[in-house]
Parts: C-alpha cells; structure tokens; sequence
C-alpha cells in the first residue's frame, strides 16, 4: 500500500479509554475515537458531546478538552495505543449538524430544528422536533407547499417513541429557529446557525 494514501484503521479500545480518563470528569461523553490518516502522519481524531443539556461544546470548551487529552497521550510517551512511535496529529472536535440523532440528548439539543426521521423504518419524513421526553419526542410532520412558492403546511404534532424512530439528521434551514408554535410566517430570511 502507498504509505501516502489515507486509510482509517480500527478504533484502538486502549486509546479510547486513554481520551475517556482525561476527560471523565469534564461532564462530556466520548463520541468516536479513531485514527486516520497515512502510516507517516497519523491523525487521532476524537469526537466529544456535551452528556446532558440543550447546549454544545463552546469553541473554549473543545480547545481545553483538547489540552486535556493532549497532556494524556503525551504521557503514553513513545507509544501512543493505536498509533505507535512517532508524530501524529490530534484533532477533536464536536459532531457537526450531519451527525443523525440517535440519542436523547441529540434529540434534546435540537428542539425547534427540522429534522428527517424514519419512523416505524418506513421512508424518511421531513418534521419540526418541538419537544423531547425521557423516552419520546414530539414530531410536526412538514409537507411541502402544493405548489412551488406555496408554504409548507404543518400536520398536527405527535408523540413518537424513541424506540420507533431511525436516525434522524438535521435539516439546514434557512430562516432563524422557531419556538414549538411559532408560526412559520415570523421567520427571517437568513441563514440559520446551527450546532448540534
């Protein structure tokens, strides 16, 4: 194999447990843990997400995350798990708003946002998610208008259990987020932040 080619490699368990250990009390849950990149210059590449409440990671709050587990694999020394010997290159990062959302608190994050979920495995629907329970959310079903420059008509909301819905990715919308209710005509025209 062209040592100058990008490969993944299988997720090393001893250096996933290395990044959960430097961060275990920071309140944040390990996503992914992998390295990537050629044999010459490996990238550990390590997602992390808030483990409870509606916000994400700040950018300050990655980049001492970041130090943390940089301290940590400096201290494997010349044998980092999964990479061995040698430079390599860190990078961590939150999921990005194409992460689907299989967990509550994706779901919880996300509130207010238009999301594409399969429910009960039947094909993908486009849905505002207005609320998310322990075990449940709460989907308004979006049909595009009848006509091109027609609005969207909204179908009335209801409940689906987690257990019944795929996963779901976020629909990048244009036009600011609205409050479960909020009628779709008070929206701006502009584009809308999103972090997941």
């Amino acid at each position: 194999m062209d040592p100058q080619e990008t490969t993944d490699r299988p997720e090393s368990a001893a250096l996933t447990a290395m990044v959960e250990d430097a961060v275990a009390d920071a309140g944040v849950v390990v996503e992914e843990v992998r390295v990537a990149g050629t044999a010459a210059t490996p990238t550990v590449e390590v997602v992390l997400d808030r483990a409870a409440g509606p916000e994400g990671l700040s950018l300050d709050e990655v980049a001492a995350l970041s130090a943390r587990v940089s301290a940590a694999l400096d201290a494997a020394g010349d044998e980092v798990p999964g990479v061995g010997a040698g430079e390599y290159m860190l990078e961590v990062t939150t999921a990005g708003v194409d992460r689907p959302l299989t967990q509550p608190r994706h779901f919880e994050r996300n509130v207010g946002r238009l999301v594409s979920v399969s429910v009960d495995g039947a094909e993908p629907v486009t849905a505002r998610l207005t609320d998310v329970g322990d075990h449940d959310v709460e989907l308004v079903v979006v049909r595009p208008g009848a006509k091109k420059g027609m609005p969207a008509k909204e179908l009335p909301a209801e409940r689906v259990g987690m257990d019944r819905l795929g996963p779901a990715v976020v629909q990048v919308e244009w036009g600011t987020a609205r409050e479960p209710g909020e009628s779709p005509d008070r929206a701006e025209h502009t584009a809308e932040h999103t972090e997941a």
